[in-house]
C-alpha cells in the first residue's frame, strides 16, 4: 500500500529512500531449543519469514549463519523461503556471515543471489551422522541393560551394543537418498552456474572465495554495502523480530517459569554438545 501511494505522488513528492526487510537465520538447525539454546527450524523462523515477506519492499535480505543440522528442517525453511518469493514476487539476497554450510548451505541456496564474505566457510554438501558408542562401558560399572521390543529392528544402532554392519549399512542407505535430494536441491537452484568439479558434492567446503570461483555464490560483499549499492545511498535495512510478550518485556526470563528454565537447562546441555560439534567441523 505504501508503495502505491507512493507511486500516485507528483516524483518531486516521492520519498526516495527504500527499506529492505532482513531476516537474520543464525545457528544450527534442530527442533526443539528454547531461550537458552535458540535453533532453526521452521517453527522458529516462520513468523520472521512471512513477517519479511509481507513489507513493501523490493528485496528481502537474509542473513546466514549457520553449520547445518537437521536436513528435513533446512529444507522445510528453504521452501518457505521460495514459496513466499514467488508468491510475493519478491527477490531474494542471501549474505553469508561466518559460515553458511551443510544444512546452512541448503537454506542459502533459496536466495536468487548468494554473497558471501571472502573468508566465509560455503559448502559442505553431504549427509553425516555421528553418535557415541559404549559397549565396554556397560560392563566395567556393572550395568544390565534390558531393552525389550516387538520387532527386530527397533533397536538398531543401540550405542550401548557393539555395532552391526547391517545396521551400517540401513543407515548409509538413508544417508544417500538424503544426499540425493540435496544434490537435486543445489542443482535446481544454481544450475549452470555451477563449476564441473568432482569434489562439489562429497562434503567438502570451501572459503567465499573459492566458492564464488565454484559457482556456489555470486557475489562478495557485506549486506549493509551491497544493498546500499543496488539500491541507493539512502537504503535503510530493518531487522524482522520476534514479537515479545508482555511478561518477557518485564521479566529477564521472559514468560518461562523457574521449572522450565531448569528442564530446558538439563535438557540443553546434550544439544549443546552437539551443537558445538557442528560449528567445530568449521574451525568456528
Amino acid at each position: 500500500m505504501k508503495r502505491l501511494i507512493n507511486r500516485m505522488l507528483p516524483k518531486s513528492w516521492r520519498s526516495s529512500v527504500v527499506t529492505i526487510p532482513v531476516v537474520r537465520l543464525h545457528g544450527a538447525i534442530m527442533t526443539g531449543g528454547g531461550q537458552f539454546r535458540p535453533s532453526l527450524s521452521l517453527a522458529t523462523t516462520a513468523g520472521l519469514i512471512e513477517k519479511a515477506f509481507a513489507f513493501e519492499a523490493p528485496a528481502v535480505a537474509f542473513s546466514i549463519n549457520s553449520p547445518g543440522g537437521s536436513p528435513v528442517q533446512s529444507r522445510l525453511i528453504f521452501k518457505r523461503i521460495r514459496d513466499l518469493a514467488v508468491e510475493k514476487n519478491r527477490k531474494v539476497l542471501v549474505f553469508v556471515e561466518d559460515v553458511a554450510a551443510s544444512g546452512g548451505y541448503m537454506i542459502a541456496v533459496a536466495g536468487d543471489e548468494i554473497i558471501a564474505d571472502p573468508s566465509s566457510i560455503v559448502g559442505s554438501i553431504g549427509v553425516v551422522s555421528a553418535s557415541f558408542g559404549f559397549p565396554e562401558l556397560m560392563k566395567k560399572i556393572g550395568v544390565e541393560r534390558r531393552v525389550h521390543t516387538a520387532g527386530k529392528n527397533k533397536s538398531v544402532l543401540d550405542p550401548f551394543k557393539p555395532e552391526k554392519k547391517e545396521d551400517v549399512d540401513r543407515l548409509k542407505a538413508l544417508q544417500l537418498e538424503i544426499h540425493d535430494t540435496f544434490i537435486d536441491l543445489v542443482r535446481s537452484r544454481r544450475g549452470a552456474k555451477l563449476r564441473d568439479d568432482p569434489d562439489m558434492f562429497t562434503g567438502l567446503f570451501w572459503t567465499g572465495k573459492k566458492g564464488l570461483e565454484l559457482g556456489l555464490v555470486d557475489g562478495l560483499g557485506d549486506m549493509r554495502s551491497v544493498l546500499k549499492e543496488r539500491y541507493g545511498p539512502k537504503t535503510q535495512l530493518k531487522l524482522i523480530s520476534a514479537q515479545r510478550g508482555l511478561l518477557s518485556r518485564f521479566s529477564p526470563f521472559g514468560s518461562r517459569i523457574s521449572s522450565d528454565i531448569a528442564a530446558s537447562a538439563a535438557d540443553g546441555f546434550i544439544d549443546a554438545a552437539q551443537e558445538r560439534a557442528l560449528w567445530a567441523r568449521f574451525g568456528l
